[in-house]
């Protein structure tokens, strides 16, 4: 009957329109525009096929990945535990006073080192006396170093004592956390006051529950009274632990530990970091004169500022930045080839994919997008996941030891370039030798 009604209508003359295919059928095949011809347009379609290609085989692609967050984690994990330490030695190095200048006995090795304190004798206090008065310093405070065993009560430990002038405490920024510095009444009568850094407080009256303030211990088999306890500078890091120190009055030191015209150290604190270099050509001239050391023959003392140990830390740093990294780049390396590697399986499994593309009018340059943009995503997505690991095990590992958690700019950028890198490195001879199958030989693996 249908039939017939088609029939009656063609001969009448009447056309009846086309049907237009299904909403379904046109969510499938939708249509074309301009704009899918542009360089965005374009560019669009390759990410997507991208996507589809990692999707449809995520297993591999996230094996690909594996050695890239790797090396890219280790890399992040690296930065983050040498600029803790740099920040970590910046710290101590400030705590040690700015602006300071610090005069040692016996001279520089061509090395740098320098030799052990008390093993060369050639400094006197008459020498720091002198230094201070010099344009540009506002004090100076000698230091005699002992190692001596503390004992109060039943509690003993052995620790570093260090006779000092009252200065000292401003020279080194050491705040009182309880009591009081000794004061320059208790520097002229030599008398037997002490000082006592976290770690003697913990070790020796921690134990028994006693307040240090006001108690006496015996240094040397001579008794001292605390007058005060120094708050925490921290452990570790440049100059060891800090805070396992006893300060007495210079004079009690030189009269009672250690019974010598001799010092140890001079420390010298300058009006302003820009006179450090004439500051340490004076003192230089000066002991030289009070030495009789000859023009020519090596200096018997050596001088350091606070600025020269900054240079050295971020030397240090800067080469165990660089150790660390070549390390890691070596897995990042590894993880690169991998890319390569899978991707060049990638070519070869969709030689038909790239013939068709090609013979119905895709450009060479679209190929190699395509497959160049695959290789990028996998970089990219595994350098997402290194930093994220990278954080996380630095973080545990500043944690762990102590150090501070530092987190820069650079170490949240790095992951990105250098994923970035390997994607385009890695990724552009399989993309160059996609592009440039020949769509012939393509489409007869169909």
């Amino acid at each position: 009957m249908q039939a017939t009604n088609l029939m009656e209508d063609v001969s009448a003359g009447v056309a009846r329109p086309a049907q237009r295919p299904s909403r379904k059928k046109r969510g499938m095949l939708p249509q074309l525009s301009p704009r899918d011809f542009d360089r965005v347009g374009k560019l669009g379609s390759n990410i997507s096929i991208a996507l589809e290609g990692i999707w449809a085989n995520r297993l591999r692609s996230m094996l690909t990945t594996l050695g890239i967050f790797i090396g890219v984690a280790a890399v992040v994990a690296a930065l983050i535990l040498t600029q803790g330490v740099s920040a970590n030695i910046t710290n101590s190095i400030t705590s040690l006073g700015t602006n300071v200048i610090t005069i040692a006995p016996g001279a520089a090795t061509t090395r740098g080192a320098i030799a052990p304190a008390g093993t060369t004798q050639t400094l006197t206090a008459a020498d720091a006396t002198a230094v201070s008065k010099l344009a540009d310093v506002t004090t100076v405070s000698p230091i005699i170093s002992v190692n001596q065993q503390v004992i109060f009560s039943n509690q003993n430990w052995n620790t570093r004592i260090q006779g000092v002038s009252p200065s000292f405490q401003t020279i080194q920024n050491w705040t009182i956390a309880e009591g009081a510095w000794f004061s320059a009444g208790d520097e002229q009568s030599a008398r037997s006051v002490a000082v006592i850094g976290q770690t003697v407080k913990q070790k020796l009256f921690d134990p028994l529950g006693v307040d240090p303030v006001g108690q006496t211990i015996r240094i040397n088999s001579q008794l001292y009274r605390v007058v005060g306890v120094l708050q925490s500078k921290g452990s570790g890091g440049f100059g060891g632990n800090q805070d396992d120190v006893i300060f007495v009055p210079f004079a009690t030191a030189q009269d009672r530990l250690k019974n010598s015209t001799y010092i140890d150290q001079i420390v010298v604190q300058l009006d302003d970091a820009s006179n450090t270099n004439a500051v340490q050509q004076a003192i230089t001239t000066l002991l030289e004169q009070r030495h009789r050391i000859l023009k020519g023959t090596p200096d018997d003392f050596n001088l350091i500022s606070s600025q020269q140990l900054l240079q050295t830390a971020n030397q240090f740093t800067s080469i165990l930045t660089i150790l660390l990294v070549g390390v890691a780049a070596i897995s990042l390396t590894v993880g690169g080839i991998g890319i390569m590697n899978i991707m060049i399986v990638s070519v070869t499994e969709r030689t038909r994919e790239i013939g068709i593309r090609v013979s119905i009018g895709a450009q060479r340059q679209d190929i190699r997008n395509q497959f160049l943009i695959e290789a990028l995503i996998l970089s990219l997505l595994g350098g997402l996941i290194g930093m994220l690991i990278g954080l996380l095990i630095g973080y545990g590992i500043t944690s762990l030891t102590g150090l501070p958690f530092v987190i820069t700019l650079t170490s949240l950028i790095m992951p990105f370039a250098i994923s970035a890198s390997i994607g385009v490195i890695f990724g552009l001879y399989p993309a160059i030798r996609a592009a440039r199958l020949d769509p012939i030989e393509a489409l007869r693996s169909l």
